[in-house]
């Protein structure tokens, strides 16, 4: 979700290599930053350990009853190493490569919503991979770049999703990158006239045709968030209220004219703390869309391939 261009090769490679034998900073990324990243890799990105030792196991949740669900202490007797696994590993790659804080965020975004620095939060873990993961399920239910306000808000209420969620969530787009081809309507045909979208600044329009020409291009980036766009804060939203929204689906927030998403959307661009304390609300709501647990699902051997 949060970074608009595809997730590459080496970093897929950087996935696999924080996962043990058998079973992934910004210029200044702060301790609070990577604690976020950190959460969301442990839940969605690797699965260190088959959680076998846990009391309940067998046929019972992990605090009673019958079913099986997510919880933060799913990894405390199978692999108690677990965050000191995959902190330095974590630190080493964001600092080659910072971009990757973004691509985990979209991860963990993809993860949950097809398969159905900041904030800082206690993470229910224990979210199996799936085995029927495909690019087509993926592009069918997440919502398009160029998504309306009214697409968006029924997409994520499909999913269990709501306008609070939809903002929030939304906020990850301070950080990473997008691809010109995602936002490209937007300077020259937004509504087939061959004018840009009357809703982008101009000094920010005329910055995007410089990076995003006409013809050709359409592989050049641009930061979703120009302003910080290495720095996980509320930034996002002050720039949407300046008409400074990179992708159609993030300037439709304030411009939509339904529901309140326009007052969301100056309330945390208002208050970070308030972001930041949403976030992580809606973040654990996202997590557990229909997540495969106990027997359901599997822990991949390689986290690019089923097993």
């Amino acid at each position: 979700m949060s970074d608009g261009a595809p997730i590459s090769q080496s970093q897929r490679d950087i996935f696999s290599s924080l996962i043990p034998s058998s079973e992934v900073r910004s210029m200044a990324f702060s301790k609070l930053s990577l604690s976020l990243i950190l959460t969301i890799v442990i839940s969605s990105t690797i699965s260190l350990a088959h959680p076998g030792g846990f009391p309940g196991w067998g046929g019972q949740g992990p605090f009673g009853g019958g079913s099986f669900g997510l919880f933060p202490e799913y990894y405390q007797f199978s692999c108690p190493q677990a965050n000191d696994i995959v902190m330095p590993v974590l630190e080493k790659a964001i600092a080659k490569e910072p971009r990757m804080a973004a691509s985990l965020l979209r991860l963990h975004f993809h993860d949950c919503f097809v398969q159905s620095g900041g904030p800082n939060w206690e993470l229910p873990l224990g979210r199996k991979d799936s085995k029927t993961a495909n690019l087509a399920l993926s592009n069918t239910n997440i919502p398009a770049p160029n998504s309306t306000i009214l697409n968006l808000i029924t997409s994520f209420k499909r999913q269990g999703l709501d306008e609070v969620d939809l903002v929030a969530l939304s906020g990850g787009h301070t950080i990473g990158v997008a691809r010109c081809t995602t936002f490209k309507q937007r300077l020259y045909n937004q509504n087939g006239n061959n004018q840009p979208d009357q809703t982008l600044e101009k000094a920010y329009l005329f910055g995007l045709k410089s990076v995003c020409p006409r013809s050709g291009g359409d592989n050049n980036i641009s930061p979703l968030d120009i302003a910080s766009p290495a720095r996980f804060d509320n930034t996002y939203f002050k720039l949407i209220l300046w008409g400074r929204g990179l992708l159609t689906s993030d300037e439709v927030l304030f411009t939509g004219n339904i529901g309140k998403t326009m007052e969301l959307v100056k309330a945390y661009a208002k208050d970070e703390g308030l972001f930041f304390q949403q976030f992580a609300t809606s973040m654990v709501k996202m997590g557990n869309i229909n997540p495969l647990t106990g027997f359901n699902g599997e822990v991949r051997k390689n986290c690019r391939h089923v097993n």
